[in-house]
């Protein structure tokens, strides 16, 4: 049985994901190293340079295992590093955004430009869940046969669809982590918007955060606290059941590369109603298939809100149409089964 490496945050439900496909299509075992999670962006900016003060362990830990496949999360971080053994194993890196040079303006580019650099060198394949992916990373070199395109799908044996649209109010879920990234105060800006409106709602707010506490101060300054329920971290075998009674999902990131919680609502029945961004764009066309609102806008969010509620019963079609969208680009039977393939090929080689 060839064996894996993950180095990558494996509590995230992708990370849980990716895993569990290579173990069940690729009958790979499975290993892991990781780092503690922190929710302190400064510790986010300097995630791989924490990990060279324990490259001696990691070493250790790699000469012990013997790999025969390193799979790395972000290229500027456990990807950077998984490639320093580039000589003992293959190694795969996945960028996790449309690139992984973020945030843009931060003294730490012109470092995590020459990390990328080296990774697209050195790694055997970069895997981008999107075709939005592949831009910046043929920008700065990477060799077109070493892209790997093909999300990792979303298990359609769980996410069935059932959305029947007969509520009365506007039944929406957020499943995004509670951070600022996803603009969580917009969300809640918007649907205070549809209260003054007299527009009636439901909103659910699932996970966890560092703005977790405020986010829940903020709704009762609103007065919109009787409307909304926080859940906090729900198992994932519980989500598609809490995706399933709900009419919308509405996702207000400020920067997207390929979400599979979008993949996993539109699968559910939910409609989309997401931040205008390249990643969203390459699933998500405004007034066809979903709304698109430009990050940060409250009222574009609300007004986009409204007009579902006074549509909704004739969109049925639309939301049929996003799960076979879903069945046919994004089946992760389908999906892990031909990247597990891929990387026993590797591994043979």
């Amino acid at each position: 049985m060839p064996k894996v490496l993950f180095l990558g945050e494996t509590y995230r439900a992708d990370a849980i994901t990716w895993m569990n496909g290579i173990k069940e299509f690729g009958e790979f075992e499975v290993i892991t190293w990781e780092l503690k999670n922190s929710e302190k962006n400064y510790k986010k900016v300097f995630r791989a340079f924490e990990v060279l003060f324990h490259l001696r362990e990691l070493r250790n830990f790699i000469v012990k295992e013997k790999p025969d496949l390193i799979i790395a999360e972000r290229i500027t971080s456990y990807g950077f590093i998984g490639c320093l053994f580039h000589k003992r194993a293959p190694v795969i890196v996945a960028q996790q955004g449309v690139t992984d040079i973020y945030p843009p303006n931060s003294f730490s580019v012109p470092v995590k430009l020459m990390m990328q650099r080296f990774v697209f060198k050195n790694a055997t394949i970069i895997h981008a869940w999107g075709n939005i992916m592949t831009y910046s990373m043929l920008k700065q070199g990477c060799k077109p046969s070493k892209i790997m395109v093909l999300a990792k799908g979303i298990d359609l044996r769980k996410f069935t669809f059932g959305n029947t649209n007969t509520s009365t109010v506007i039944k929406t879920i957020v499943t995004r982590s509670l951070t600022d990234d996803y603009r969580h105060n917009t969300i809640l800006k918007a649907f205070k918007l549809l209260k003054e409106r007299q527009i009636p709602f439901h909103l659910t707010i699932v996970g966890t955060g560092s703005l977790e506490s405020s986010l829940n101060q903020l709704a009762l300054k609103m007065e919109i606290d009787k409307e909304v329920t926080f859940s906090g971290r729900i198992d994932n075998h519980i989500l598609p059941e809490y995706l399933k009674s709900h009419d919308v999902y509405v996702s207000m990131p400020v920067t997207e590369g390929v979400s599979a919680s979008l993949f996993e609502a539109m699968a559910a029945g939910c409609y989309p109603i997401v931040s205008r961004l390249p990643g969203t764009e390459a699933w998500i066309t405004d007034l066809v298939n979903g709304r698109l609102i430009e990050v940060d806008d409250a009222v574009a969010l609300a007004d986009a809100l409204e007009w579902y509620y006074t549509n909704k019963q004739s969109l049925n079609s639309v939301v049929q149409k996003n799960r076979a969208l879903i069945e046919r680009l994004a089946n992760y039977e389908v999906n892990m089964n031909f990247i597990s393939q891929k990387y026993k090929s590797l591994c043979a080689e």
